[in-house]
């Protein structure tokens, strides 16, 4: 293997783990970081393509969204044109975005996430990066969770007691919970999917299970509803996508399997944040602040999608054309929509329903094709980390948790192991491929010997 590709790989975790720590890549000079991580793989990947005589580039057709994405946003920034004076200014551009700088700025993190997204593709290249970046994921999160909770206790205002969150609720190394909500979710479907799939030596079992338990606490114990309901389907995409032949009976017992476990992630919750910490799920959804006051800003939301429609108000315009929409005092500014579909609607308008609709389209239809590989490992990989994006999705119609930098990429790190753990590689364990095989030729023997059809 290149050295190059090596330690493009090395980035590529590194990114992933540095954007989380540092607050989750909300703040300017962590962007500004990221970008330049960016830049290091793409150099790097240019090295490894100049040494080895040859540009190799990932065929999977889920690139084309975010490429799309961007494009469309600078396409937004376009003159066409100028508008009337305004205060004394004439001669101002007219472009398809109400916000200019914000569609453009929104539309260079699309290119970036498209190009980390490329290149983590290219690098996901055999069966032992995908099995290392699985440690990864499991390790990370289990200590991320461990830490979340003790800060919860220790220092629940500050983020490493020394960071002081205003008008948020930090938890872990986010400013927002349903930020670290949404993390937790994505970490805890791998393990739980390899779990149910049978990917897990027994010896190993207790080590995931604990995994599972406690990243499930330190989710509950952030307080979002959206991160538990997303949480839940995770849950029962891996139920559903980890039933064999023997029917009704094999997915009762996997969902009480589920269940159980669901009870042990609710009562440890309970033991270690008391009951106060379950308070929050029995809520309204109405809040005081109307800047998270879900159903007012949905309602606006609508109307911000009717006055930009056909082409939107620009990627990152929201805030601009949600104020003169408000029909409250203006004082607390609305940025964002709390529903990620909505707003791809009132930013992109027609264009960013193609782009959206094109994108959940080949996602579902690649994972649930790999779901479906015979490599007993690679296949509960596939399943947990599908089934990670899935509650993502799930979570995105309560908040706007892929605004973040540190959620869309452990996302995107996800939906390439959906795509790459599919595949076949010269470094596969021949022994999960011949017992995947056996527990299927033994069930249909079995099943035919019953009948006579055999003996026969």
């Amino acid at each position: 293997m290149p050295r190059a590709n090596a330690i493009t790989y090395f980035l590529v975790c590194f990114t992933v783990i540095f954007v989380t720590v540092a607050y989750g890549g909300v703040h300017q000079p962590i962007l500004a970081l990221f970008y330049l991580l960016i830049a290091a793989m793409t150099i790097t990947t240019v090295a490894d393509a100049f040494k080895a005589y040859a540009w190799r580039v990932d065929k999977s057709l889920l690139q084309i969204p975010l490429f799309a994405a961007a494009a469309y946003g600078f396409i937004q920034t376009i003159p066409f044109g100028s508008l009337g004076e305004m205060a004394g200014v004439d001669s101002i551009p007219r472009t398809i975005s109400t916000d200019p700088f914000s569609t453009e700025v929104n539309a260079l993190h699309f290119l970036a996430l498209g190009i980390f997204f490329s290149i983590t593709l290219l690098v996901f290249c055999n069966s032992s990066r995908i099995k290392r970046t699985v440690s990864l994921i499991i390790v990370f999160g289990f200590l991320f969770s461990f830490f979340a909770i003790l800060q919860l206790f220790l220092s629940p205002n500050r983020i490493y007691g020394i960071y002081d969150t205003h008008f948020a609720t930090p938890f872990g190394s986010f400013v927002n919970r349903h930020n670290f909500a949404a993390f937790m979710e994505m970490c805890l479907c791998v393990p739980l999917g390899m779990l149910f799939s049978g990917a897990v030596r027994r010896d190993r079992h207790l080590l995931f299970i604990t995994a599972v338990s406690l990243m499930g606490i330190a989710l509950i114990l952030s307080g979002s509803r959206g991160g538990f309901v997303a949480m839940l389907a995770g849950l029962i995409v891996v139920v559903v996508l980890t039933r064999t032949s023997r029917g009704k009976k094999q997915i009762i017992m996997k969902a009480a399997l589920a269940a159980a476990l669901l009870l042990v992630v609710i009562g440890g919750a309970v033991v270690v944040g008391g009951e106060s910490s379950l308070t929050r799920f029995v809520e309204s959804a109405q809040s005081k602040d109307i800047s998270t006051n879900r159903f007012y800003i949905w309602n606006v939301t609508v109307k911000v999608i009717g006055a930009n429609m056909p082409f939107g108000a620009g990627l990152g315009a929201f805030g601009v054309a949600f104020t003169p929409l408000d029909t409250n005092s203006g004082l607390e500014r609305v940025e964002q929509a709390h529903n990620d579909y909505l707003q791809v609607v009132s930013d992109a308008g027609l264009i960013g329903i193609g782009i959206g609709g094109l994108f959940l389209y080949l996602f579902f239809k690649v994972g649930l094709r790999n779901v479906r590989t015979e490599h007993r490992y690679r296949r509960g990989v596939v399943i947990g980390s599908f089934a990670g994006c899935v509650a993502v999705l799930v979570h995105s119609l309560f908040d706007f948790v892929l605004h973040t930098s540190a959620i869309s990429l452990l996302f995107l790190v996800l939906l390439a192991l959906v795509v790459t753990a599919g595949r076949k590689y010269d470094d596969d364990d021949p022994d999960d491929l011949q017992r995947h095989r056996r527990k299927r030729f033994v069930g249909i023997v079995g099943k035919s010997t019953n009948t006579g059809n055999l003996a026969a």
